[in-house]
C-alpha cells in the first residue's frame, strides 16, 4: 500500500513537471477552446454596447469560437468592471467598457477593484463628450443655459450615466465657476440619462456624444458643448469647454480588459484578433453611426493610458473633488 502511494506520489510530481515544462505559447495556440465570455459595463444601446457587438461579430472568425456578451451598467459600470476583476484570468472571462470605469471611478468610490488589477487587451475607439438640451429649450446655447440656471437657482436638473463621472465632475466644475445650483439626477449609463432628456425630466445631459447623433440630425436635440480637446467633427459649430473660458478636458477609450494575470500569448491572440476585426467594413460602419473614432492601442499602449490618465484625472479631482462614498 505504502510502495503504491509513493509511486502515485511520484507520477503526479511527474506530471507537474511536464506541464510546468509546457511553454505558454504552447496554451496560446489551443486558445480559444471554448466561447469566450465579455461582460459589457454598460446598459444595452449604449455606444460601448453597440460598438462592441460590432467588433465581436467580426472578432468570432479570427477567434473560431462565439463570443457571449452579457451586460451589467450598474453603477456607471463599476458593478461590471468588479465582476470582471474577479474572474479567472484565463482570457475566457473580459471586460467591454470605457476607460473611466477603471481610471476615474476608483478615485471617486470606495470600490473592490483599483486601476491595475486589470490586463488591458487593447483599445478600439475614442469618443466625444458634452452637454446637451432638447431643441425646444428655453435656452439655444451654453451661455444662455448658463444664464438660466442662475436665474432659476436650483431649480435646473441634469443627467448623467452616474454619480461621479467625469460627466457630473464636468457639470459641477461649471457650477463652482458659475456659482450655480443645480441638481444631478445620476442614471446606470448614458442610454437611461438620455432617455430622461428626451422625456423632459431633465433639462439637459452631460453624457457621450455617441448615441445623442441621430437625434440632433432629426432636429429633437441640441448640442451646447463639448468636452474635448478639440471640436468634433460632425459638429465642428458647436464650441468646446476649453473655448468657452473652462479649463476642462476630458477625453476618454473604449477598451477590452481582462482580470490581470492572463498569460501574454493570449493577451497577444485577443489583441490580433479584435485588431483585424476592427478593419471589416461593416464595423466601421457601424462606429460612424454613432460618431465614435476608430483607433487602436494594442495592450501595451492601452495600459500606458490607463496609467496616465489615472494621474491626470487625479489632478482634476482637486480642483473639484467629490466625497469619496463609502462602500455599502
Amino acid at each position: 500500500m505504502k510502495r503504491t502511494m509513493r509511486i502515485l506520489i511520484v507520477m503526479l510530481g511527474l506530471y507537474g513537471l511536464v506541464l510546468c515544462s509546457i511553454p505558454p505559447s504552447a496554451y496560446a495556440q489551443e486558445f480559444p477552446t471554448k466561447p469566450i465570455n465579455v461582460l459589457v459595463a454598460y446598459s444595452p444601446g449604449a455606444s460601448v454596447d453597440i460598438s462592441f457587438r460590432a467588433l465581436a461579430s467580426k472578432a468570432e472568425k479570427f477567434l473560431g469560437q462565439p463570443i457571449i456578451i452579457t451586460n451589467n451598467g450598474t453603477g456607471g459600470s463599476t458593478v461590471g468592471v468588479s465582476i470582471v476583476a474577479k474572474q479567472n484570468p484565463d482570457g475566457y472571462h473580459l471586460l467591454a467598457a470605457m476607460g473611466m470605469g477603471i481610471v476615474w471611478f476608483p478615485q471617486v468610490r470606495a470600490l473592490s477593484y483599483k486601476y491595475d488589477d486589470f490586463d488591458p487587451i487593447m483599445h478600439y475607439g475614442a469618443f466625444h463628450a458634452g452637454v446637451a438640451a432638447r431643441a425646444d429649450a428655453p435656452f439655444k446655447n451654453f451661455k444662455e443655459f448658463v444664464e438660466y440656471a442662475k436665474k432659476n437657482v436650483g431649480k435646473v436638473s441634469y443627467s448623467t450615466g452616474g454619480a461621479g463621472s467625469p460627466h457630473h465632475v464636468a457639470m459641477e466644475y461649471i457650477a463652482k465657476k458659475e456659482g450655480i445650483e443645480w441638481t444631478v439626477i445620476p442614471y446606470a449609463g448614458g442610454a437611461p440619462a438620455l432617455t430622461a432628456l428626451l422625456g423632459g425630466h431633465v433639462h439637459a445631459c452631460s453624457a457621450n456624444t455617441g448615441s445623442w447623433i441621430p437625434h440632433v440630425k432629426s432636429g429633437s436635440l441640441r448640442i451646447l458643448a463639448t468636452y474635448g480637446k478639440t471640436r468634433m467633427k460632425t459638429l465642428p459649430d458647436v464650441p468646446t469647454l476649453s473655448e468657452l473660458g473652462y479649463n476642462f478636458i476630458y477625453d476618454d477609450t473604449f477598451l477590452i480588459a481582462g482580470p490581470k494575470g492572463i498569460p501574454i500569448p493570449i493577451v497577444r491572440k485577443l489583441d490580433e484578433a479584435f485588431k483585424k476585426a476592427m478593419e471589416d467594413p461593416e464595423f466601421i460602419q457601424a462606429m460612424a453611426k454613432i460618431d465614435i473614432e476608430a483607433s487602436y492601442r494594442n495592450s501595451e499602449d492601452t495600459r500606458k493610458y490607463i496609467e496616465d490618465s489615472y494621474r491626470r484625472f487625479g489632478t482634476v479631482l482637486q480642483e473639484v473633488p467629490l466625497p469619496k462614498e463609502e462602500k455599502k
